[in-house]
Formats: C-alpha cells, structure tokens, sequence
C-alpha cells in the first residue's frame, strides 16, 4: 500500500482508535485540523493534499463526554464536505458505531425514519461509500443509502474470543428477542464451523409497549449447557439481564453475552452485575467508559477491531472482496 495513494483521516474525538488502525495498515493518520469558536462553532480541514487520492475518513458517532452524538456527526458532515471539494478520486467514510441505525422504520404514525434521514445527509457531503460495523438492521442500512453501503459483522472475532480456552462444549446461542434470531443463527453457523460440533438455538420473547420492555419466556432448551446471548449492542442492559435470568432459571451452567457495541447507557453497570451473567464480551467500537471501575469489569472482555477494520479499508482500497474477508475471518 503506497502512501501516495491512501489518506486515512480521524477526527480528534476519534483519534486514538484511528491512529490504531493506521498502524495496522502500516501508515500515519493524516493530518488535518480542528478548531473551536467561542460561539460554539468548529472548523475542520485536511492539512494535506487529497487531490486523486484514495480518502478514507474513520468516525464513531457514540455520545461521550465533550463530544455528543449530535456534535460528532456535524464535525464529520463538514469534514466530509471540506475534503470532497479537496477533489478526491473517492471518498469513504468507515463508522464502526453508526448512530440512529436503531430507527429504521415507523412504528407510529408520523415517527421519523432517522437512518434513512443520515444516510441523505451523507450522501449530500459527497460520501461515495460507507462502511459501519454490526449496524441493528442490515437489510435497512443498506436500503437507506443510494452509494455502496458496506456492513460488517464483528461476529468472527467474537466468536473467536468466546471459544478461546476451550469453552466450545455445550453450547446454546440464544437470541434475547424474535428480531435478533436471524443474527444469533449466523452467530450459531460460525461456532458450528470452527468447532464441528452443532450448537442449540433459543430465543426470548420480547414485547415493547410506552418504552416498557416485558416477556420472560425462553423457547428452547439450555439446561446444563452453556447459554451464549448474542445482540448488536447492549443500551441499558435490560434487556440482557432479562435473557440471563431466564436462561440461568431454565438450567444454564453458565451464560455469557455477546454483543458488537456496548454503550452501557443509564443504570447498565447496575443492571448487568446483578444479572447471572458468567462472562460478556464486546467489541472496542465504543469505549466503555460509562462503566468505570465497576465490579462488572472483572466479567467483561473488550475485543480489539483495529485490525479487522484495517483489513477491511486493505480490501477496499485494493479493489479485493470483503465478503471473501468475512468468510475467511469466519
């Protein structure tokens, strides 16, 4: 990979796990500027010439402290929008947490379809592709956007965390609500392929009704075995300490959870340390810092992306197949 050729650019907010990416792909982040006015605005501009350049610009849209999700994704639009009038040959914008990808669609008369809403505002900055990891719905993400929209599934790095040790007997994946199940199954097929033994499948009824989350009924049988709840990130953890409990009365030895982003919003650290979960694995695409010191530290497992995102920006800008990635990653 030539220097040349690639510019790979992070915001401040994202700086460290930018720069982590870099290294993986054996270059430097590019340079660029920040820059905040009294009056709350900002300005951000590329300190290097992307003109035909291959332009790859690596941004979470997480809420933390200093840096709402709002704010983020603004400084990123007009980011975007200084470096497409810097004329580069294509512009991608890599998201490893993708904001609002949860309202994809109206469930009540009027509700704004969000995701549909940030994929035009993308677009109108002169994004030619974009590429998220472990996005709520995939079918949505991609249907939302009119430019090439690249989903990546953090699944093969998961399942290789959640097997390391040996832990690969008597498994049941378990998805915590009907929606997810075609996500835990592919969450199955991977185990399945790297263990050659076939584990159970369970599913947790789920009912949301004025934002009251309710159904305790595990369908399927976990009784001395394993339980592996598989989501695309954990909010308030409520709905994972729902499908704990459940496994853990249905007869579970163990329940551990597997999630892409954990964002451990509101009383999550509470929730999920009271909850019988044995060990919980996520993803770094979100820092969590929401959880501090707390006791549910010593079961949690942050698995690193830095180079699986790498490989996929590899990929892209040699013109290889990602999903021959995923499958070899799988």
């Amino acid at each position: 990979m030539k220097d040349r050729d690639i510019a790979l650019f992070t915001l401040d907010a994202g700086r460290d796990y930018g720069a982590r990416v870099a290294a993986c792909l054996g270059i430097e982040p590019a340079r660029h500027e920040e820059r905040d006015f009294e009056d709350g605005e900002h300005k951000a501009r590329p300190l290097e010439s992307v003109r035909g350049r291959d332009v790859y610009v690596l941004q979470g849209l997480h809420g933390e402290p200093g840096a709402g999700v709002n704010d983020k994704l603004v400084r990123l639009l007009f980011f975007l929008g200084a470096l497409r009038d810097a004329d580069p040959a294509r512009l991608t914008v890599v998201i490893p947490y993708l904001a609002y990808a949860r309202k994809e669609r109206r469930t009540k008369p009027r509700d704004p379809v969000t995701s549909r809403y940030l994929a035009a505002l993308l677009e109108a900055m002169g994004v030619q592709r974009v590429v998220a990891l472990d996005v709520h719905n995939p079918a949505a993400f991609e249907n939302a956007f009119r430019v090439p929209a690249i989903h990546l599934e953090a699944r093969p790095l998961l399942a290789g965390e959640l097997l390391r040790g040996g832990a690969g007997d008597g498994l049941v994946v378990v998805s915590p609500d009907t929606g997810g199940y075609k996500r835990a199954e592919r969450f199955r097929e991977t185990l399945e392929a790297r263990t050659g033994a076939a584990p159970g499948m369970a599913f947790m009824e789920k009912k949301r009704s004025g934002g009251t989350v309710s159904g305790e009924r595990l369908v399927g049988d976990v009784a001395g075995c394993n339980a592996v709840i598989v989501d695309d990130l954990i909010s308030t953890g409520g709905t994972i300490s729902r499908a704990a409990s459940a496994a853990h009365a249905a007869g579970a030895t163990a329940v551990t959870a597997v999630a892409s982003h954990g964002l451990f919003t509101g009383d999550a650290a509470r929730t999920l340390a009271g909850a019988p979960l044995t060990r919980l694995l996520v993803t770094d695409s979100v820092p969590a810092f929401r959880l501090g010191n707390a006791p549910l530290r010593e079961r949690l497992t942050v698995v690193d992306t830095a180079d699986f995102m790498a490989e996929a920006v590899r990929r892209l800008h040699a013109g290889d197949s990602i999903v021959s990635m995923m499958a070899d990653q799988g």
